[in-house]
């Protein structure tokens, strides 16, 4: 069998990624949807990879036992190198799960990169949904106080402190999950209390509590006064986009 060990590795790599981008939506935990045609591509081309190697290491086989019958035993490769395809076998059996608290945690107090300045209005009507980023820039960076008396709604998963401070948190990619950084917002307010354990997904609706000068390092993380937390499903798509 160690004869047949790189084209069993190649179809497991390409069986992985077919598996999580054609078959189901758990590449949305790694990369941005627009990359999902070059996924299925690739784990196609892996697949046929391996399934040509094997074809070729099968028609050699005789060829190599004719050998050995002449020459004595063929060398076979080594051992260790079947544990190349465990992490194709561990990602085609137990995906990992997306970023979550840990990734969060580790993230310094990143803010958008801008000036303070006037942001476009929000839609009218209440409460009007937001992501973490959006509900962040405007209320650290908006000299118009866009949010104030506005009730807003956002889905996020729960991080805390080690004093019991909690927030909705999100994680947002530029491209794929290597680059994500954090947005998070500080949940206050009578709904806040009993909150959900990390890492649960949540969706809170409240207003926005003003904090700390415009800009500043006072201001973030930004502070919302929730009026309703209710615990939901993680999305399909857990992370937000740039």
């Amino acid at each position: 069998m160690r004869r047949y060990g790189p084209a069993i590795l190649l179809l497991l790599t390409g069986a992985a990624i077919l598996r999580i981008s054609l078959f189901s939506e758990l590449y949305l935990r790694y990369v941005q949807s627009g990359l999902r045609p070059y996924l299925v591509v690739s784990g196609a081309v892996l697949v046929l990879l391996g399934a040509a190697a094997g074809v070729v290491r099968w028609r050699g086989r005789h060829a190599d036992e004719e050998y050995e019958e002449g020459h004595g035993h063929a060398h076979p490769g080594p051992r260790p190198a079947w544990l190349l395809a465990l992490p194709a076998l561990a990602l085609l059996l137990f995906p990992p799960p997306a970023l979550g608290s840990y990734s969060a945690g580790r993230e310094a107090a990143q803010r958008a990169a801008q000036g303070v300045g006037t942001f476009p209005a929000l839609p009218s009507g209440d409460p009007v949904r937001l992501t973490l980023a959006e509900f962040s820039s405007r209320a650290i960076y908006d000299s118009g106080r866009s949010l104030k008396g506005r009730t807003v709604r956002m889905t996020g998963f729960v991080t805390q402190d080690d004093d019991g401070t909690w927030y909705v948190t999100r994680l947002y990619v530029t491209c794929c999950a290597a680059d994500a950084t954090t947005s998070k917002i500080e949940i206050r307010g009578n709904a806040s209390s009993g909150h959900p354990p990390t890492d649960a997904w949540v969706t809170v609706t409240g207003t926005w509590r003003p904090k700390g000068e415009l800009g500043s390092d006072a201001a973030w993380p930004p502070v919302l006064d929730a009026g309703s937390v209710v615990r939901v499903k993680q999305p399909l798509d857990p992370y937000e986009k740039r």
